[in-house]
């Protein structure tokens, strides 16, 4: 049995609209709601096997040097999509993505 690196895990990191939105929620106070969201949150793609531990584990020690603690994992199961390029359809892969909340405080702070 192998064992598994913190970057068989976790893939990269995934910056979409919806991802940055989340990570910039700490520091938007438009109403109660969202004032409650002080915790960092990072989005990435993770292997389609692990899981939350796996996952939790492999972020704090890629960031061991930032000292981020791990409060909550959220995962999301993409399923693969057909599109169609120049006339031919194809199929895109499917993925696991991690949303992964920190300590209110800690940061990664990378440049994306």
């Amino acid at each position: 049995m192998l064992k598994k690196t913190p970057y068989d895990i976790i893939k990269n990191r995934h910056v979409t609209e919806k991802a940055r939105v989340l990570e910039q929620l700490q520091y938007n106070s438009s109403n109660a709601c969202v004032k409650k969201c002080d915790a960092p949150k990072a989005v990435f793609i993770v292997n389609r096997k692990s899981n939350k531990i796996e996952i939790a584990q492999a972020v704090e020690q890629i960031y061991i040097d930032k000292k981020v603690k791990v409060v909550k994992v959220n995962i999301v199961n993409v399923k693969s999509k057909t599109r169609r390029v120049r006339g031919r359809i194809g199929v895109m892969s499917a993925f696991k993505k991690a949303i992964v909340t920190f300590r209110p405080g800690d940061s990664i702070d990378e440049k994306v």
